[in-house]
């Protein structure tokens, strides 16, 4: 009971986490503003070859009240929460990595690893079938955005082997940022935060993405397969609708 109440309010409301862990981070309400103070030009940062994206949903809309982000690390403070994204595939491709926006308390990321789990057949209370898992090498680049006070990374991994997509099949993707190191003291305290999109903004094919089939699996928080839509998590139908992830090549 404990944990599930936590889980409820560090996603809905997580920009007061980050107060807690740190007295200069802004609330949900302002971040906003703060952010709508920055460049205006387009970051998603990798890949850096916009040739090698298949899809993307989108970035995240900081000035949006219906921004928000989802847990999504393995860190030595929360040690698995998982957030995957459902992507039907229009024709039979090839692909060859995944990506995703997270933001956190900064660029600690120990082992410089990301974990991906690619899925079907997903639904609530079942994680269907997985079709694609590993570790991998991560890079991790800053998107310049700062969501609720937040720094915004952009977190990705290649496949150990490519995974040839069906037609008309959907895919629920993942990559987790991780923190795992108990010699660093930054991980102690590293959260992440899936981001969502709700304009698609720079999207890539965003329209692959099917709308409000965000899930949520974690251990951790106590929960097995919840859809981020269901109304017991909190979020509005704009807000748990799209998450800013991609894959590629």
């Amino acid at each position: 009971m404990k944990k599930n109440l936590f889980a409820v309010m560090l996603v809905a409301v997580f920009s007061l986490a980050a107060m807690a862990a740190d007295g200069a981070h802004m609330t949900a309400s302002k971040a906003g503003n703060a952010s709508a103070s920055r460049s205006t030009a387009p970051y998603w940062g990798v890949p850096s070859v916009p040739s090698t994206i298949l899809f993307y949903g989108g970035d995240i809309n900081v000035n949006d009240p219906n921004a928000q982000g989802f847990a999504n690390e393995n860190t030595l403070l929360v040690s698995q929460a998982q957030t995957y994204a459902a992507v039907k595939a229009p024709s039979k491709v090839v692909v060859g990595g995944t990506f995703g926006n997270n933001a956190g308390f900064g660029a600690f990321f120990d082992p410089a690893q990301g974990t991906y789990d690619i899925r079907i057949n997903v639904k609530e209370g079942s994680g269907g079938t997985s079709v694609a898992h590993g570790t991998a090498t991560q890079t991790a680049t800053a998107t310049g955005r700062d969501p609720f006070g937040l720094i915004e990374y952009t977190t990705a991994v290649s496949f150990a082997k490519a995974l040839t997509a069906s037609a008309g099949t959907t895919y629920w993707i993942n990559e987790t940022p991780q923190c795992t190191n108990s010699g660093d003291s930054n991980c102690s305290g590293a959260e992440y935060f899936l981001s969502n999109t709700t304009q698609e903004t720079n999207g890539v094919n965003a329209s692959a993405q099917v709308a409000n089939q965000i899930f949520f699996n974690s251990t951790y928080f106590g929960f097995t397969w919840a859809n981020w839509c269901d109304s017991s998590l909190g979020q509005n139908t704009a807000q748990c609708a799209r998450a800013s992830v991609g894959v590629t090549k």
